[in-house]
């Protein structure tokens, strides 16, 4: 069973537990999403994380009174090998953390950088991930403890024909440079968009919005390939 812990700080959240869930069925593996929401939530019994969206500052105080963004940032610390997605304010979270903790990817980045919300935007992007044929929304819709149902993000029939990922950004961040040491693995034209730095991988666009599931598939084939020890 692997266990993917969830930072329950902003952003579409449930998005990407359903994004994980879905694709988990295509890839036949066995998950479990962990709803981390308190700092003694995230142990060694967690084998990848996903950072979501959201403001970053809201995020750092939000998670402050729980101690758990210092928790996500010492399992990162603790468990070198084990993959982490961050998505736009994750992506933040990972090349800009705080406390003076040296950055999980060597990139800089830039904080709202394409603008305010109505500059929000959709555009095709170019990925270097394998596209996988993925059945779409394949769990079931059901509002939460607190009563929120995930978005409707289409369906398996409405996916893009071809390679093109469809990177849905608002209000993102950007990435300054291609970073030190950092594999290129999103553009959009000639601007990057994601990047991977071993087993971190940063976006500043939001997968869990579409019915497109790289990224989440990558999370959890990294978690497949771990070795024992990891």
């Amino acid at each position: 069973m692997m266990r993917v812990g969830l930072a329950m700080l902003q952003g579409a959240r449930h998005e990407h537990e359903e994004a994980i869930l879905s694709i988990a069925k295509d890839l036949q593996h066995e998950v479990e999403v962990v709803q981390l929401r308190k700092g003694d939530q995230l142990d060694a019994s967690i084998h990848g994380l996903i950072l979501p969206g959201g403001e970053s500052t809201t995020m750092r105080i939000a998670a402050r009174s729980e101690g758990l963004l210092d928790a996500i940032y010492n399992w990162m610390n603790d468990h070198p090998n084990r993959p982490v997605l961050g998505t736009c304010a994750g992506a933040i979270l990972l090349s800009a953390p705080s406390n003076e903790r040296a950055p999980y990817i060597n990139v800089q980045i830039s904080r709202n950088a394409w603008g305010r919300q109505r500059q929000s935007f959709e555009a095709d992007i170019e990925v270097e991930l394998e596209r996988l044929n993925s059945s779409g929304v394949s769990v079931p819709r059901t509002p939460d403890v607190f009563g929120h149902t995930p978005l409707v993000v289409g369906d398996a029939e409405n996916q893009n024909s071809g390679d093109a990922f469809p990177g849905v950004f608002i209000r993102a961040p950007r990435f300054e440079s291609d970073g030190i040491g950092c594999e290129v693995i999103a553009r959009l034209g000639e601007e990057i968009v994601g990047v991977r730095d071993g087993s971190k991988c940063a976006v500043t666009f939001h997968p869990e919005l579409t019915n497109d599931r790289r990224f989440h598939a990558w999370l959890l084939n990294e978690i497949a390939a771990l070795s024992p020890t990891d």
